[in-house]
């Protein structure tokens, strides 16, 4: 295809891009020339990569703390240039004031490349890389495209890799959005013991494998859903600290080539400051190049958290099913009427939509696991999809867990009146009496009182077991429940 006839191809394309008009500049590469919008940030690298990824119509600018933290490792990258003398401090200043920019939120629509790329991210590195010296040449008074100036490579990408870069950024993203994550999830562990106390001494039939087996109380039961949510928390402790471990430095490969030796700490240092908080070099950078263990376990983390809110939910249903031939022991908030063909239901569809993103979660953490194995000697190629669905299930989760507490737990009511009549006449009380009448007699009145639909507490007294008095004295909520050795 002639250089006219890409042009015009790519004029086209750029059409759905933001910053498409009628005048372009021309900028150059190795592989040739390629006209470019004159109002984008970005030029002919990004150019080629909307032409080569026109994938999910998912952009960079969609992954706001991916955006932050990219900016976050350019400014650092440019502080310890300027620092060990690999950068004049005119242009280490000017990138600085964009990479603030850009974490204040300005830029975010010239970030366009679609997260799913080949290359290991070197569109996305590349996206920066651009952006950040035409609005640096911008601040300065010059066109932008003219590289001679303040070159997107030798600059701003100074000391750098993509291989560094994007695996540092996207450690420091991803522990933004986990932070959000564990934010909401305290929320949501809070809400559960607020219904935990609200439900004390609301005596029910617990169940195991759908049967009946002993007694218990609402309570009790939401202080377990608590709890879950408290421990799937805490476990995220360890996988922070790993996001803590970068590869500044690296370069390449992990063996710096054409990075000075001062660079790597020089970085960590900076970055460390930009951050707010303690960052670590890899202690080997030619392992850390092709490690994603860190994203493994993160995603291990998310899915595991995702299945427990899941089975949560399970429950819901179930404890609200009916409202007449289920266990209606609970009541949701009514959030969606039922269609005309079902009048006077009211769907859960706060607990069901948990469960549709808990799937999600299951699946893209197979999709991660791929990911991770398909690395090969220094490089893993496929860190961008791991950077897509990390993101996505720490977005999509964060709003579940934020859409559970706000709409259905704050709202949860008992029915008491059905609560009652399931413990009235509950055979499985009998169990409390079995260290006062032995199993056997226990086992055989139970089966009396289910076959002949009689009341378990009228046939301990009529077999002359134990007193009425005896039996009132050992089935108590306490002693039912042992609720109050909850704390």
């Amino acid at each position: 295809m002639s250089d006219q006839r890409a042009d015009e191809a790519f004029y086209r394309s750029t059409r759905t891009h933001p910053g498409a008009c009628a005048v372009t500049r021309r900028e150059r590469d190795s592989l040739g020339e390629m006209q470019v919008p004159s109002d984008v940030y970005w030029g002919i690298n990004v150019g080629r990569a909307l032409e080569n990824f026109a994938i999910t119509g998912r952009p960079l600018s969609e992954y706001s703390d991916f955006i932050f933290a990219y900016a976050c490792v350019k400014q650092a990258a440019a502080r310890a240039n300027v620092e060990i003398g690999a950068l004049a401090p005119w242009k280490g200043r000017l990138i600085d004031q964009v990479c603030d920019e850009i974490r204040a939120g300005a830029l975010r629509d010239q970030f366009v490349v679609d997260i799913m790329q080949g290359g290991a991210g070197a569109a996305t590195n590349m996206n920066f890389n651009e952006v950040i010296a035409n609005r640096a040449l911008e601040l300065r008074g010059h066109a932008l495209g003219d590289y001679e100036r303040l070159d997107p490579n030798d600059d701003v990408n100074c000391s750098q890799s993509t291989n560094d870069t994007y695996p540092t950024a996207l450690k420091i993203g991803l522990r933004l959005s986990t932070e959000r994550f564990l934010v909401e999830l305290s929320a949501l562990s809070a809400a559960l013991r607020d219904k935990a106390r609200e439900f004390v001494g609301v005596v029910k039939v617990g169940r195991t494998q759908l049967q009946d087996a002993a007694a218990m109380t609402l309570g009790q039961e939401f202080e377990a859903f608590a709890l879950t949510i408290e421990e799937e928390r805490a476990q995220f402790s360890e996988v922070m600290a790993h996001l803590c471990e970068i590869s500044l430095g690296a370069t390449a490969i992990g063996t710096g080539v054409a990075a000075d030796p001062q660079y790597a700490q020089a970085a960590r240092r900076h970055l460390a400051s930009i951050v707010g908080y303690p960052l670590r070099t890899a202690a080997n950078l030619i392992e850390a190049s092709t490690e994603v263990g860190a994203f493994m376990k993160l995603s291990a983390a998310i899915k595991h958290t995702g299945v427990k809110l899941s089975k949560i939910c399970n429950d819901l249903r179930l404890l609200s099913s009916g409202p007449q031939a289920g266990l209606g022991e609970i009541n949701l908030p009514s959030r969606q009427a039922a269609p005309i063909m079902t009048p006077g239901k009211v769907y859960p569809v706060i607990p069901e939509v948990v469960n549709e993103v808990a799937f999600v979660v299951i699946g893209n953490d197979t999709t991660l696991t791929l990911a991770a194995e398909a690395g090969q000697l220094q490089l893993n190629a496929f860190v961008p999809v791991i950077a897509h669905v990390l993101f996505e299930n720490l977005k999509w989760l964060t709003g579940a867990v934020r859409t559970l507490r706000e709409h259905c737990v704050r709202g949860v009511t008992t029915n008491t009146r059905r609560l009652a009549e399931q413990t009235r006449a509950f055979v499985g009380v009998v169990t409390a009496l079995i260290p006062h009448i032995g199993y056997g007699a226990a086992s055989r009145l139970a089966q009396q009182a289910l076959e002949q639909n009689a009341d378990i507490i009228e046939l301990v007294v009529a077999s002359g077991l134990m007193t009425r008095d005896q039996v009132r004295a050992v089935l108590t909520v306490e002693r039912l429940t042992g609720e109050t050795r909850r704390h």
